[in-house]
């Protein structure tokens, strides 16, 4: 029987391209070779569309007539090919494949052509430097044309109907400052015209339709925005061109439909001067119905790399283009905004900038003040390792942006659903992170890809919003903590990679700090380096609050590696921390170990030849186990000393070796079950295999130090690079074990130990998740949540549900719930 396994949170960010958002049905959101349909009023991920082989680059909602709601989604990828996806049976699936560049597709619109049978019209850019013409009917896509540039590029493209004709008008936005205009003439198109104007690169072209005219708006890295009107040209307009007035240059063209040939002039609207660095996206507030018909409000969105977005509209009395609105972030080590959405309704803002956060404001119906909003979050680069706190109310997650990210459960009063959120950026660093460990409720230790470990505790603010974001008792959080002064909050000093921890008597010790009108001392003074500023959330915080007041203090640097920490874990009673690096020769490839009392170095256990990949303690803290390249792996020992002062020691228990290793590969991941009788191994050979019983090994006279394969050698079918124990079994009695792979695919299988391997029966295969559940390249992690239940939930101890955390290169983390009953 499937297990029953729903998604509970799924948190990622935009990819660093112009045309990654699209907002319709959902907001659409090109992320790493996915594509995210949002919902942001319930503020979760309600699908996951997973078909492209490279990184999505653009996402565009094919508008249907009126207001309907979108039935089509395409995308475009670096693999080279457009994904065209139609909704079915409630659920999007792709529906036809175009493929036909041979470069990365930048970008791409879509239009419903018109008559009986209405056939999809897609214009693609690409970096083969061409636009491609495609006609879908039915499941069918094929390329009708090829718009060769040269050796330019097209930034953007725009389609769009005609006013007064059935004809098709297609716009591009190239690398050379133009704008070029092509008719649909049958089934061809042809270049009728050039704007120009820009100073540089155009980034951004769409089309609005209004009062019988058609409105074009441009964007450029000339800090500029252009709209340019396109309108049939009368008799009479041709008149009074003749009269000597003075107006704006018109370029006339002339299209033949069924109607006639009809002549259309364009013009310059208006150039639209406000922001003061690149313009990289705009888009037009999506016509509504007013008065039972459909209206086109003449308002224009636009974002920069200036870290602002400018709402434009049109004075109706003067007819003159004014800046509206202006919302943006202030301060952060950031660039600016990549692209914007208007919400279909037009109540909501959103942006995308440069290292994939959202941005979201949401306009107040009362006072017409635009807001920030909750809104989806997550890593930009591969997400190297995750942990749960030991009470399994949060989540920690390192990656290679850099960032060490936490997820909580936000309950909002008088709603029944619990979402995820990112509610804290403990750090921010400088170097890729690549593995991180909890030494207490609110402390860990992470690595990076430098030599150093740091270790670092959570501030009083970070506690004081944390209790009431997820309404957690604040008095219990700040007695466990091991800390007896905790900081007030932490900031990173100029120049500086440490998190310093700031007290309240660094607030209270200078006076020009409390009084802004107080002289300054010194220059030290006068530029102060606290950017610290506490902040009291109730609900979870925007971008602006993650990069710069959610920050955890550094309270230690650990030396002692010679190569980049690779692997890092600590025991269950949070005493000895075991860390690894890098490594080609011996000496190099020791275990350190580390006593969280005094930060000290207790051992260095030298065995393996290679890179150590993973480590992990015995939940009962007697055993170590680490796993390396080198296709081995040792078990280490601590010795029962009688006095409690003593620190603790490891030594060598049991090990392979070429002789009697099963895997024929690097063993990438391993794990404990919970009452530390087995260990399992998962190797780039496909296997999985179960070794013990450790306890029985501890104790045998004849061959101490002897631990011997316990089940049948399971093959996966793919690289297996993370294992995971849950801390129950099955109502069979059996261990649950989840398996990720290299191809982003999991596994949940159940092994029944005193079964007879060479039978093969011990492993039973209970549910693979479905594609659009899994991740699309490497599961880096998956870490069970320790107690039973779902956090955020008031579950009991004997809950059916049991919760699952994965990560993976694919810049993802999925957190699953996972109904045990039915395993």
């Amino acid at each position: 029987m499937a297990a029953a396994v729903e998604t509970a949170h799924v948190a990622r960010c935009a990819n660093r391209t112009p045309h990654a958002v699209s907002w319709g049905r959902g907001l659409a959101l090109a992320s790493c070779r996915s594509v995210l349909i949002y919902d942001p009023e319930k503020r979760r991920v309600t699908e996951i569309l997973n078909g492209h082989k490279g990184r999505v680059n653009c996402v565009h909602w094919v508008q249907k007539d009126g207001c309907d709601s979108e039935v089509e989604l395409v995308s475009g990828a670096s693999d080279s090919c457009l994904i065209v996806w139609e909704l079915r049976n409630s659920k999007f699936a792709a529906s036809t494949r175009l493929e036909g560049h041979s470069g990365a597709v930048c970008a791409v619109t879509a239009i419903h052509g018109a008559g009986e049978n209405p056939k999809l019209l897609i214009a693609s850019a690409a970096a083969d430097s061409s636009v491609k013409i495609w006609r879908k009917q039915g499941l069918m896509g094929e390329c009708i044309q090829t718009l060769c540039f040269g050796n330019g590029f097209m930034m953007d493209v725009a389609l769009a109907r005609l006013p007064g004709s059935d004809a098709v008008i297609l716009a591009c936005g190239g690398d050379d400052s133009n704008v070029y205009l092509f008719i649909q003439a049958g089934e061809q198109f042809q270049k009728i015209h050039s704007l120009r104007g820009h100073e540089d690169w155009v980034r951004g072209v769409e089309w609005a339709a209004c009062d019988g005219n058609l409105l074009l708006a441009s964007c450029s890295q000339d800090c500029l925005i252009r709209i340019w009107k396109i309108f049939i040209r009368t008799e009479s307009s041709s008149k009074d061109s003749d009269e000597g007035i003075i107006k704006l240059k018109e370029d006339v063209f002339n299209v033949r439909s069924k109607q006639g040939e009809v002549s259309y002039a364009v013009t310059l609207e208006t150039v639209l001067s406000g922001h003061e660095n690149w313009v990289y996206g705009l888009h037009w507030h999506p016509p509504i119905y007013k008065d039972g018909r459909l209206e086109q409000p003449l308002s224009l969105l636009s974002a920069s790399m200036d870290k602002t977005m400018i709402i434009w509209a049109s004075d109706e009395e003067s007819d003159v283009w004014l800046e509206q609105i202006r919302v943006g972030e202030v301060g952060g080590n950031t660039l600016g905004f990549y692209g914007c959405q208007f919400s279909p309704d037009g109540s909501m803002i959103l942006a995308h900038a440069f290292h994939g956060a959202l941005h979201l404001w949401r306009k107040n119906k009362l006072n017409g003040e635009w807001s920030p909003e909750v809104v989806l979050s997550g890593h930009f680069g591969s997400v190297q390792d995750l942990i749960w706190d030991p009470e399994g109310e949060f989540i920690l997650s390192v990656g290679a942006d850099q960032t060490t990210r936490l997820f909580a459960p936000w309950r909002r009063p008088g709603y029944d659903q619990v979402t995820w959120h990112e509610i804290a950026r403990p750090q921010i660093h400088g170097f890729d992170m690549q593995c991180i460990a909890m030494i207490s409720r609110f402390q860990f230790v992470s690595g990076a890809d430098e030599k150093v470990l740091r270790v670092f505790t959570a501030t009083k603010n970070f506690v004081e919003n944390f209790s009431s974001i997820t309404h957690a008792p604040l008095e219990d959080m700040l007695s466990t903590n091991i800390c007896n002064e905790i900081p007030e909050g932490a900031s990173v000093p100029a120049l500086g990679l440490s998190n310093k921890a700031l007290f309240q008597g660094d607030f209270a010790a200078n006076p020009s700090k409390m009084d802004p009108s107080a002289m300054p001392l010194n220059a030290a003074d006068q530029y102060s380096q606290t950017y610290f500023h506490p902040i009291c959330l109730t609900e979870p915080p925007s971008e602006d609050h993650l990069l710069q007041s959610t920050l955890w203090a550094e309270v230690q640097k650990l030396y002692g590696h010679g190569y980049e920490v690779f692997c890092v874990a600590c025991n269950s009673s949070f005493t000895v921390v075991a860390s690894a690096c890098k490594a080609s020769k011996v000496e190099h490839a020791a275990i350190i170990l580390w006593s969280t009392s005094n930060w000290k170095q207790l051992l260095s256990l030298p065995l393996h030849s290679l890179t150590i990949t993973q480590l992990a303690f015995s939940p009962n803290d007697r055993f170590l186990l680490a796993v390396s390249r080198d296709r081995t792996w040792s078990l280490w020992k601590q010795r029962e000393v009688a006095e409690s002062n003593t620190d603790p020691f490891f030594s060598l228990f049991a090990h392979t070796d070429k002789n009697n290793a099963i895997h024929s590969r690097i063993i990438w991941s391993c794990d404990w079950t919970f009452n530390s009788k087995y260990f399992v191994t998962g190797s780039r050979d496909k296997k999985l295999v179960v070794w013990g019983d450790v306890d029985s090994a501890g104790r045998s006279e004849e061959n101490p130090g002897v631990v011997r394969p316990c089940s049948s050698v399971l093959d996966v079918g793919d690289a297996v690079t993370a294992v995971s124990f849950n801390s129950v079994t099955s109502l069979d009695g059996s261990y649950i074990l989840a398996v990720g792979l290299d191809c982003g695919d999991i596994l949940l299988y159940k092994w029944k130990p005193n079964v007879n391997p060479s039978a093969n029966i011990d492993w039973v295969k209970c549910v693979k998740l479905d594609k659009s559940q899994c991740h699309t390249l490497t599961v880096k992690r998956l870490r069970w949540r320790g107690p039973v239940g779902r956090a955020g939930y008031k579950d009991e101890d004997g809950s059916e549900w049991l919760q699952l955390a994965s990560c993976g290169a694919d810049h993802g983390i999925s957190i699953f719930n996972i109904n045990r009953l039915s395993l």
